[in-house]
Parts: C-alpha cells; structure tokens; sequence
C-alpha cells in the first residue's frame, strides 16, 4: 500500500506516544476508486451498479518489514453497471462513511464493465510500514 491516511497517522501517534487509547475497528472494508485517495482522503470511490466495499481480513508476518496480508479473497459482486476505470484501492473503518486508514494505487488500473466481477486473490493486498 502506498501509506496511512493522516487519520490513523495521527491515531497511532496519540496511542503510542500521547496516552491515548485507539481501539482498531472490529471489521474492516476495501474500497475501490476511480480518482486515487491521499493521505487526507478524498478520492473518488466507486459507486452505483452493485458495488458495495467489501470486509477484508489480514493476517500479519515477518519483521523488518512486518507486512499484514489480505487473508481471503476480497470479491465484489458483479457489476449491473461500468465502474469505470479502477485505479487505486483504499482500506476503510466502515461499511459506508468513516475514515481511511491506508490506500494504494493500483499495478494495473482495470476498467469495470457491467457483467465484471472485480477480485483480489488472497495475499494479493499487502500493507508494510518500512
């Protein structure tokens, strides 16, 4: 992935280094977009024609870097309208709304047409902190 949103950025900070308890959401989701996110968020997320984020979960391994690895396939359903042009992936706190935790974009941008079906095979999603 290429980063952390300022957002857990800051929450990480405040947990280690000032006091503060963060507690890491029970679920989290993957979000495809059309316009890349950045750390502060925006982007443009895919929406309309069946999408829906999809829950992910992570398995994380190694040491210098430590790298947490999609578990399972991430599946979407198949699309009953264009996506558009796929090019970057974001992980989420929340089903709908909340907040970006890390993002990416992608190797290869994939255009989604009506009929697609958009996947990440297990280990296909790696997020490391060098």
């Amino acid at each position: 992935m290429a980063g952390f949103s300022d957002y857990l950025e800051d929450k990480v900070l405040d947990h280690v280094f000032g006091g503060t308890s963060y507690t890491a959401p029970g679920t989290l989701y993957v979000a495809l977009y059309t316009v890349a996110p950045t750390d502060t968020g925006g982007g443009t997320e895919v929406s309309g024609g069946a999408y829906v984020r999809k829950t992910a979960t992570f398995n994380v391994s190694g040491t210098s870097p430590t790298t947490a690895t999609n578990a399972a396939a991430v599946e979407y359903p198949t699309a009953t309208a264009d996506y558009g042009t796929v090019v970057a992936v974001g992980i989420m706190d929340a089903l709908t709304s909340g907040n970006l935790l890390a993002y990416a974009n992608l190797d290869t941008s994939k255009v989604v047409s009506s009929g697609d079906v958009f996947r990440f095979d297990a280990g296909d999603l790696d997020i490391t902190l060098a």
